[in-house]
């Protein structure tokens, strides 16, 4: 077998080379099993958290407790029907509550006091504007129309006719005597508008010489 070995570099001994080369193969092979990387290849460890769910846990047993709970009350409950033959609680007529009128009260009197502050501030809050010199600005002015007018100032109201209208369906003596009050309130009213004039003029005529 040693003759048809052929090595990679001319000998004189082709058994001996072979045998050479043999055990420099084995020591390779041993070297690289027995070798070890010098870079870390390994994957990053998984955390405890990641492994263990403690929270998924406490939500487990939570679930579990308060299961546990219904399941004891609805056995108390069904043992109460058991004891009791079955009777039933049906009424309901129960007083109504409010959980904030205390805080409803509260701030409907915390509105009230400042409504009733508010108010008082404006009552008691005096004018800035005189009102008295405002009238007695006033009565000049009515004083000093009533002196410059020709006529006086009631005489338009006691010009306006008193004269009824006549209907077709009225009574003869009915309508002669309106007539004779409406001429006679008429010429009443001249004369007295009349006189008004006559004294009015004298006036002016009196302040007009002093």
């Amino acid at each position: 077998m040693h003759k048809s070995y052929q090595p990679l570099k001319p000998a004189t001994n082709k058994y001996l080379q072979k045998k050479w080369d043999q055990t420099r193969y084995e020591e390779h092979r041993n070297k690289l099993s027995t070798a070890r990387p010098i870079v870390d290849t390994k994957g990053i460890r998984t955390p405890a958290h990641v492994q263990l769910k403690l929270k998924k846990l406490q939500l487990q047993d939570e679930r579990l407790v308060t299961i546990e709970r219904d399941n004891r009350l609805l056995s108390s409950k069904l043992s109460d029907i058991v004891r009791s033959k079955g009777l039933v609680d049906h009424r309901n007529h129960y007083p109504e509550r409010s959980l904030n009128a205390e805080k409803r009260r509260d701030e409907l009197l915390q509105v009230a006091n400042q409504n009733q502050a508010i108010y008082q501030r404006i009552t008691a809050r005096e004018s800035d504007y005189r009102r008295q010199l405002w009238l007695d600005d006033w009565e000049r002015v009515v004083r000093r129309h009533d002196d410059i007018a020709r006529y006086p100032r009631a005489v338009a109201n006691k010009q306006k006719s008193k004269r009824r209208v006549k209907f077709a369906g009225s009574d003869s003596g009915q309508s002669e005597k309106s007539s004779e009050s409406n001429s006679y309130s008429d010429t009443n009213t001249d004369q007295e508008v009349e006189e008004e004039v006559e004294k009015k003029t004298e006036e002016n005529k009196d302040t007009l010489n002093e």
